[in-house]
């Protein structure tokens, strides 16, 4: 596998990498940052191969309260058009697919917890997700969604959002949920966004999160499978 350079943006501390710093460890890629936390430095373009763009609770339009916020978006749609490999999770995809033209807007409910997703017809045959199994447990943690970007393919859906995901340009990939999440991730996020664990349909108990440890490892291997297919793409 070629060594990459892999720049990463991540909007608050406790919505890093998780497994996806596994990954690039394992594979001895080498792995930058910008967390606009600490800075809003960004890097030159032309020195990357990759651009991950992480979670995080604002929403696509506070530019107001984020001054950050407009240059990230600027930043991404240059990486898109230099035919970079562009990933976003979570707010990181409904950034993409604002870039890309589509709405970004609430959706009628919050997912927060271990919810199934049911790949697309169109997911199935491609390249990058053939061969999974179908559904897929994974790991949910927004209230915000988006429409697919033009020319795009809707990858998943679950009951209570029906765009789960999206592969834009063969290259650029917005995936809602969180593959990347570990057992330690996990608790980052329970602590930082408790007050959003209210009974609702969508919404998992902190005790029914905590306690679906099964699913961590399946979701890694499916992770480390799109991860290993999109760095073999030309």
């Amino acid at each position: 596998m070629q060594k990459l350079r892999i720049h990463y943006f991540q909007h608050v501390p406790f919505e890093g990498l998780g497994n996806i710093e596994r990954w690039c460890n394992e594979n001895s890629h080498k792995l930058s940052h910008t967390r606009f936390y600490e800075t809003t430095i960004f890097p030159d373009l032309q020195e990357l191969d990759w651009l991950i763009i992480m979670g995080g609770p604002m929403g696509v339009n506070d530019e107001k309260k984020f001054s950050w916020l407009a240059n990230e978006k600027e930043f991404i749609k240059q990486a898109i058009e230099a035919n970079k490999t562009v990933i976003g999770i979570c707010l990181g995809a409904q950034l993409i697919a604002q870039i890309a033209g589509a709405n970004v807007y609430k959706n009628e409910q919050k997912e927060i917890g271990w919810f199934p997703i049911n790949l697309s017809n169109e997911a199935a045959k491609n390249e990058l997700f053939l061969g999974l199994k179908n559904p897929i447990t994974v790991f949910h943690w927004h209230g915000d969604t988006f429409d697919l970007p033009k020319n795009s393919i809707r990858l998943a859906s679950s009951e209570g959002c029906s765009n789960q995901g999206f592969l834009f340009k063969n290259k650029v990939l917005g995936l809602q949920f969180h593959l990347e999440t570990t057992k330690e991730s996990l608790e980052t996020m329970i602590q930082n966004g408790k007050v959003e664990l209210k009974k609702e349909k969508y919404i998992q108990t902190k005790k029914e999160i905590e306690s679906q440890q099964d699913f961590f490892d399946d979701n890694r291997k499916i992770l480390f499978t799109l991860l290993n297919r999109l760095a073999k793409e030309k």
